[in-house]
């Protein structure tokens, strides 16, 4: 069977600033989150790794876009660093980030890649944490202003931007499950910021639409499938919960402007509800987007709880659902991720159904791999179990598509090797592998078959 993908589709890959620019802090740039965490606490990070390690693509910029070129991408996505266009977080900017983006984009520009630029990508400055992060007002201000000089700079080149990548992420990982800095586990915190964070993406976008750019804005949210164990109202109820919490608590106010109704009173409940201002009713409202970029890696999967909640434990997520790990569940066994291809296709059928069909695309879908050099063969990695994750991703996104879902495009997570946070260099996920030592840049099997399908729009079952 053949696939065949809409005219005009998407095909491209997906990559941030922090993961892959290095020079953390030369070029002017200021300290991030992740700089500051990594000098006082190297040991959280695999093999001691941090951000000042990562691929080179500061120095590597015009090598890398013709790898893109040559793996086929019509489209490319990846972030501006906040800490470096701006270093003090909302003063004066700093000319050679600008000039940086700028040969950047118009490089991309050139090689026919139509750039795709997230605004935040998990990389607060430090000196905005210091101010509170995002549990502050004043930082979502800064970043409004940020937001702006963004569009001003570049937005005669770049018609399709997004405010966050994956917002969710800083609010489980830094407030409550203490993966990402600061570290803090505490709900009504983490209420805040995530709250706080919409209030910056609507007020991104009010900024955006205020200018009259020519393009388009969005946001890339990772949508994670919440399945219940069962039909047994108590599953129902927990995978429900699951749900409010960890994608609906997004996706309603960017793409309905409001909240859902299920997770107020929830949140009420338990006593969670950030403080709310007056107006921030119809800032919310004006938060509405064009595009929404999908980031799908995993299915969650929930039951409800086994016991009864210490009362006087911190009300936590985990009140509400426990996870249920399904027998016969194809894993990753690397990542320690289930993979389950379907969730691709409930996902765009959800949106189709429920909130209106909006236009988007896949903005991520990966398999991270560890030691990858095991499947050298010939001087290249046969990663056929990548070829075999995308396509199988591919014939769901087809199906839905087919149904009638609007979306436009999909993008691998990523385009070359690199680095992931505390895991560093654990997981390899890209087309392109990266030699550390000697930085060099080698095409997998992988990569060679993307730039198949994207040339062809589309593959065969026995391609």
């Amino acid at each position: 069977m053949k696939y065949t993908f809409p005219e005009h589709f998407w095909w491209g890959s997906a990559s941030s600033a922090l993961q892959t620019e290095g020079q953390s802090q030369q070029g002017g740039k200021s300290a991030t989150t992740w700089d500051h965490w990594y000098a006082s606490q190297p040991y959280r990070f695999h093999q001691q790794v941090g951000p000042q390690d990562t691929s080179t693509f500061y120095e590597n910029w015009r090598q890398d876009i013709a790898l893109l070129k040559q793996l086929n991408h019509n489209s490319f996505r990846t972030s501006l660093s906040w800490s470096r266009l701006i270093p003090d977080g909302v003063g004066e900017v700093n000319p050679e980030a600008v000039a940086f983006y700028n040969s950047v984009i118009d490089e991309l520009l050139a090689q026919g890649i139509t750039p795709f630029i997230t605004l935040f990508h998990f990389d607060m400055p430090m000196v905005m944490q210091e101010k509170g992060g995002w549990e502050n007002r004043e930082v979502v201000e800064a970043f409004s202003r940020y937001a702006k000089i963004c569009f001003d700079l570049f937005g005669n080149r770049v018609l399709h931007w997004f405010t966050f990548n994956e917002p969710i992420v800083p609010v489980e990982g830094g407030y409550l499950y203490d993966f990402h800095y600061p570290n803090v586990v505490d709900f009504k915190r983490a209420a805040t910021v995530a709250y706080h964070t919409v209030l910056a993406h609507a007020s991104a976008v009010r900024a955006y639409r205020a200018g009259h750019y020519a393009g388009e804005i969005g946001i890339v949210l990772n949508l994670t499938p919440s399945y219940p164990r069962s039909n047994n109202p108590a599953d129902l109820t927990a995978a429900h919960h699951a749900d409010l919490l960890f994608n609906r608590s997004f996706l309603d106010p960017v793409l309905l402007g409001e909240y859902p109704a299920d997770l107020v009173a929830l949140l009420k409940k338990y006593d969670q509800l950030p403080a709310c201002l007056p107006e921030d009713s119809a800032l919310i409202a004006d938060g509405k987007i064009d595009l929404l970029g999908i980031n799908y890696y995993q299915p969650r999967r929930v039951k409800c709880r086994d016991s009864a909640v210490n009362p006087a434990s911190p009300f936590m997520p985990e009140w509400l659902f426990d996870y249920y790990e399904m027998p016969g569940r194809k894993m990753n066994p690397y990542r320690g991720w289930e993979i389950y291809e379907p969730g691709i296709y409930d996902i765009l059928t959800n949106l189709r159904i429920n909130y209106g069909n909006p236009r988007c695309f896949i903005s991520e879908n990966g398999m991270g791999v560890e030691n990858e050099q095991r499947f050298i063969e010939n001087g290249q990695i046969n990663d056929q179990y990548r070829i075999e994750f995308v396509s199988g991703h591919l014939k769901w996104l087809h199906k839905g598509i087919q149904e009638g879902c609007h979306c436009l495009g999909y993008h691998m997570w990523t385009f070359i090797d690199n680095w992931s946070w505390c895991n560093g260099y654990k997981n390899r996920y890209g087309f392109v592998q990266l030699d550390l030592a000697s930085q060099t840049r080698t095409i997998k099997h992988s990569g060679e078959w993307f730039a198949a399908t994207a040339a062809n729009n589309g593959f065969s079952e026995e391609q």
